[in-house]
């Protein structure tokens, strides 16, 4: 089983990607990120439990990874993680147009790239999993907070396309969902909330989106299911 994870340098993808690698149902994972120091502690991570083959850092912007260089470590996609995030934590009117594009580009528009990218390698005899990480801050109904607007805004639009990808690929076998974190102790989380200790872990939430991703396609498709015990 081939997993790409973006985000993976840090939170929770950090802690997925290094699941992942010790999980002996993968035979490739690869993680994207810009912070290559954290994607060489994945490699030697992998070294160290004798699994130097499984991983493969990709020290690219996510926003602009071409096919070529995913095509050349795997020829079929299993299941891609969409975990890569931005957050800027200002006032509405305090916002400007480049905030919202910068938001936007890592949160909706790097997602729906990859998607369309990798496509052709995924679903057919076997299913494949996208798995998309939204907030709980773009889920219909739940609290929100004053200065995350875009940010909030940005993870509604993931959560929709998720929706919308899932009826569109359902005849590929290619299963879409989306998970909508609540409070999870990440670099993002204090950005967002100075101070504030989540009651998750991002190991904690790393076991959750592991048996998700591998196992999660055969209940769920289409959905956005919120995973929170707390507020924020």
């Amino acid at each position: 089983m081939n997993v790409i994870v973006t985000g993976a340098s840090s939170g929770v993808g950090y802690e997925l990607s290094k699941k992942l690698i010790a999980d002996k149902r993968i035979t490739k994972v690869l993680g994207i990120a810009r912070r290559e120091e954290r994607l060489m502690e994945l490699s030697e991570y992998a070294n160290s439990i004798n699994r130097y083959e499984i991983f493969v850092p990709l020290t690219e912007d996510v926003c602009s990874i071409p096919l070529d260089v995913i095509s050349a470590h795997v020829n079929r996609v299993d299941a891609l993680v969409n975990n890569a995030g931005h957050l800027i934590s200002k006032p509405f009117m305090d916002l400007t147009d480049e905030d919202f594009k910068s938001i936007y580009e890592v949160n909706l528009f790097a997602p729906a790239r990859l998607i369309r990218l990798l496509k052709p390698m995924m679903g057919g005899e076997n299913p494949s999993h996208i798995v998309n990480i939204g907030s709980m801050g773009g889920f219909q109904g739940a609290s929100k907070f004053p200065g995350l607007s875009a940010y909030s805004s940005s993870k509604s639009a993931i959560a929709g396309l998720s929706e919308c990808l899932a009826e569109e690929f359902k005849g590929d076998n290619i299963k879409v969902n989306c998970l909508a974190f609540g409070a999870v102790q990440t670099e993002m989380l204090e950005k967002a909330f100075p101070g504030f200790q989540a009651p998750l872990s991002s190991i904690k939430m790393a076991d959750f989106v592991l048996d998700f991703t591998i196992n999660g396609h055969v209940y769920y498709n289409g959905k956005v299911l919120p995973i929170s015990s707390s507020t924020p």
